[in-house]
């Protein structure tokens, strides 16, 4: 299509060619600074090299290519099932593959039994508007005009009703996610989506859909062809970040990693905190977006992968396959073997090191330490309220560096380690 041309030139390879922006949304979308750089990039060949005859993983060389200079395009999704802990590289092709197998089987019966209750799942359609009444009686004959499907009988299974009643929300997130990608002009691409979506939510009815989601699942889709393959990544995904979308009638999950944010800030720049704290923003709930969606809005598609992957390898931790597919055999070793600490991610190192590597702090919580001390002079001569401070944090959509935003991250990181170790 016409339409797709537009192509961002990178260090002497079309990388945005790998995820094509639609003609006219180009001059909105953040600029990509995200360059394959040679011999710091990992690169398909590297990525392939690092593998024994059977598939042993070399993790410690990967991650050092990755922490350097992130993952080239070609590779990213397959890259990703690692990183998130779907796969063990401690394992070999042979066991890889019977295991993605025995996933994919557990993903089509998971989709065949919400086909069952709603036929538009797996049909490449999709729906914007509510299929059912909010007490789970069939909609009026006046709402269901222009419907793909809406609900015959009574639902009464209260289940069932929650999780039909949040699949319009579901639909008209999608509609909105990544529409500047040539990729989401497809319906069924969008409908791929909306089927991980809608799976994922009725699966976990205690989390349930929450706008945001959407953003994290987005990319699997486009990086990872087979929907059952996109649906468990994001699915590992989500175990890093289901507890920022959990909410109640009080409160939200995110807020506890904006309680960690505040301490951090407290800890390592006292100052700008307190006027945070002046201005009523303590609570630092501006910086929500930021956690919940990974800085999506702040970077272009290219550099919100580049800048997922550095931290998701910072943070690597070669137990976290068998916590998530044995957690009831796992032995609490921290890895203080060397041999075994250059396996973990840089951060995570860094905490294993210090003996704190109990439930703590991610490193995106540190990102955000790190864009709010970049613009530390401003915040404090210009802000002088919470719109001032919004304003000057909005105005660095497209201006960050990720590469940078992760070193500084990891700065702010060690001051604030050795500040709370010298307090106890």
């Amino acid at each position: 299509m016409i339409c797709c041309g537009f192509m961002w030139k990178s260090g002497g390879e079309d990388l945005q060619g790998f995820y094509p922006v639609r003609e006219e949304c180009v001059a909105d979308v953040p600029r990509t600074r995200f360059k394959s750089r040679a011999g710091k990039t990992l690169s398909a060949r590297k990525w392939h090299a690092a593998f024994t005859g059977d598939g042993h993983l070399d993790m410690e060389r990967v991650l050092r290519r990755i922490q350097r200079g992130g993952i080239h395009p070609s590779i990213k999704g397959e890259v990703w099932e690692f990183l998130l802990g779907a796969y063990d590289p401690d394992s070999t092709f042979e066991e890889r593959n019977k295991l993605r197998n025995h996933r994919r089987e557990q993903y089509y019966a998971w989709k065949e039994e919400c086909k069952n209750m709603v036929p538009l799942v797996g049909s490449g359609k999709f729906v914007t508007m509510a299929v059912v009444a909010e007490d789970g009686q069939p909609l009026e004959e006046s709402s269901v005009d222009n419907q793909e499907w809406v609900v015959k009988i009574a639902i009464t299974d209260k289940r069932v009703l929650q999780w039909m009643l949040v699949l319009s929300q579901i639909g008209l997130d999608v509609v909105r996610t990544d529409r500047y990608l040539c990729f989401y002009e497809s319906e069924s691409n969008q409908a791929r989506l909306w089927d991980i979506l809608s799976i994922y939510t009725w699966l976990n009815p205690d989390i349930g859909y929450v706008q945001g989601m959407n953003d994290i699942c987005s990319p699997m889709i486009i990086l990872l062809e087979d929907e059952a393959d996109a649906f468990w990544c994001f699915e590992r995904a989500m175990r890093r970040l289901r507890e920022n979308f959990r909410t109640t009638a009080t409160s939200m999950g995110v807020q506890t990693q904006l309680g960690m944010l505040s301490q951090v800030i407290k800890t390592v720049d006292p100052r700008l905190h307190q006027h945070l704290e002046d201005l009523d923003g303590g609570e630092y709930l501006f910086a929500i977006r930021m956690l919940m969606v990974l800085f999506r809005r702040e970077f272009s598609f290219l550099d919100a992968l580049y800048l997922w992957e550095l931290m998701w390898a910072m943070e690597y931790n070669p137990n976290k396959f068998a916590s998530y597919e044995e957690p009831q055999n796992m032995n609490n070793s921290s890895g203080q073997d060397p041999r075994l600490l250059k396996q973990y991610g840089k951060f995570e190192r860094k905490y294993i090191k210090s003996g704190q590597n109990e439930q703590h702090n991610t490193l995106a919580v540190f990102v955000v330490a790190s864009v709010l001390e970049t613009k530390n002079k401003r915040l404090l001569k210009e802000a002088k309220g919470l719109d001032d401070v919004v304003q000057i944090l909005g105005g660095i959509a497209g201006n960050l560096d990720a590469r940078k935003a992760c070193k500084e991250a990891l700065k702010i990181h060690e001051k604030f380690l050795k500040k709370a170790n010298s307090k106890h």
